[in-house]
């Protein structure tokens, strides 16, 4: 009988798993059922963006699909904008449109179109079953399903920790940057308080200054770093050898920083930009980071999370120099601090009260709006996802103990509440970076993608087999 394969998130993680599944659907016998509530295919919060300020930040050479075919973006996105190089930082919104243009060759391929659907429900539970899952809709439909693939992206920010968090319900605190209307109550001339000072606050920074907006913008962090931007001309990695040392040596954070502080500065003598020893460390990453015990992932997440982020994670050049200029006239100021409340202002507006880094006193800000912008949340308990909240309330699925997204076994398989692994529910999206903590961007995302597949079809052609 027809395995049934539900895949659960339309966005990056979904849709090319969707894609390698079809591609052996019908030597394995595989039906594929993917399943996202807004019924805009490859797109989620990334690529739904149809803003020509938001664009990729990674050159367009870099994001294939398919690690065996790194031009095949590049090629689509020249058939679409004729001037797109290699080095091009293109519209996060074309991406999108490659995607689901990817997701419908495969479709188009598949001698048994059947084999493929596509569903727009919002799936509140599962449950597990004997065989596999039964997964229950929003409208009290269901579907029975022999592996569910939870290819759940990014959840919104969450919020501040506030002693009084009362106001966080006002129209003027904006939890969910990415909303289509979330900036929209914004006045011109008003001064916007930003939560966070990484590549979601520039995102919006920009948008506002695109409204034509006025007001002083203050961006608060408690480092107040700000991301490094890529260099110009987006040149592909010219391969850095790592040092032994770091690859074979023993676990220890703190001689792996110095080793890498040390390749960072040999090479720059020779001329070869810092960002080459970051690319090289790329593929080195996970196995790293699977190394270290709790004890020193922990002091990693605490001392040196915040300036890995901004190096690793960085800007397009185009948006780096829009964010200088609004630096340098003095509409967007960084500051380094800890939100310590947020009050209602009796005239309106609110009333912001940070301590400095480094500092004993309080400042308080007036604005007339807070915008949290602090990135994707990672705290699954505190996400506004039933499906999510179903899954830890049954034990079904239960969050790392470093709160960075999902407790995963060998296979993607989800752990339960007493670390067993399932034999039906599989997860692959951003929670995999408990497990490889490099787990975001396409070049990873593309690869669990296509082993995730080899799994379930080397599964389901071991049970045929059988």
């Amino acid at each position: 009988m027809t395995r049934t394969i539900a895949i659960v998130g339309g966005g990056l993680s979904g849709t090319l798993t969707a894609v390698h599944l079809m591609r052996r659907a019908v030597e394995a016998d595989l039906k594929i059922v993917l399943i996202n509530r807004s019924g805009l295919l490859a797109r989620g919060v990334a690529y739904g963006t149809r803003s020509a300020d938001h664009v990729l930040n990674v050159p367009a050479a870099r994001m294939s699909a398919f690690e065996d075919d790194e031009g095949h973006f590049l090629r689509y996105a020249q058939t679409q904008e004729p001037g797109v190089q290699g080095g091009t930082f293109v519209r996060r919104g074309l991406y999108g449109d490659y995607l689901e243009w990817t997701l419908h060759q495969a479709q188009a391929q598949l001698t048994e179109p059947q084999r493929f659907e596509h569903r727009c429900e919002h799936v509140e539970s599962l449950e597990l079953t004997d065989h596999g899952t039964v997964l229950h809709f929003g409208q009290g439909s269901s579907l029975e399903a022999d592996r569910t693939v939870l290819a759940l992206g990014h959840f919104a920010p969450a919020d501040p920790r506030l002693d009084d968090s009362t106001v966080l319900a006002s129209t003027r605190y904006v939890r969910d940057p990415w909303r289509a209307d979330a900036l929209s109550r914004i006045g011109r001339d008003e001064a916007v308080l930003l939560l966070g000072t990484g590549l979601t606050m520039v995102d919006i920074a920009l948008a506002l200054e695109a409204r034509g907006h006025q007001g002083p913008m203050i961006s608060l962090s408690r480092r107040g770093l700000l991301p490094q931007p890529h260099r110009t001309g987006g040149a592909p990695p010219i391969g850095i050898t790592l040092p032994d040392e770091l690859l074979a040596g023993p676990p220890d954070l703190k001689h792996w920083l110095r080793i890498i502080r040390t390749q960072c500065d040999t090479l720059a003598d020779q001329g070869i930009d810092w960002r080459e020893t970051l690319a090289s460390l790329r593929n080195a990453t996970p196995d790293l980071w699977q190394r270290l015990d709790h004890r020193q992932r922990a002091q990693f997440l605490r001392h040196v999370q915040a300036y890995w982020d901004v190096h690793r994670h960085r800007l397009a050049p185009a948006l780096n120099e829009r964010l200088r200029a609004l630096l340098k006239s003095g509409q967007l100021q960084v500051r380094a601090g800890r939100l310590q409340s947020l009050q209602a202002g009796e005239a309106g507006g609110l009333t912001a009260v940070y301590r400095p880094r480094g500092g004993h006193g309080a400042t308080s800000l007036r604005v007339g709006h807070v915008i949290n912008c602090t990135g994707p949340s990672t705290d699954l308990k505190r996400a506004r996802e039933p499906l999510m909240q179903s899954l830890l309330a049954c034990g079904q699925a239960t969050p790392d103990k470093l709160g960075l997204g999902l407790a995963t076994g060998d296979h993607y398989a989800l752990l339960d509440a007493k670390g067993r692994p399932s034999p039906v529910l599989r997860y692959l999206g951003p929670f995999l970076r408990a497990q490889y903590w490099e787990c975001t961007a396409v070049p990873e995302l593309r690869r669990h993608a296509k082993a995730l597949a080899e799994v379930l079809c080397a599964e389901r052609l071991a049970a045929l087999a059988h």
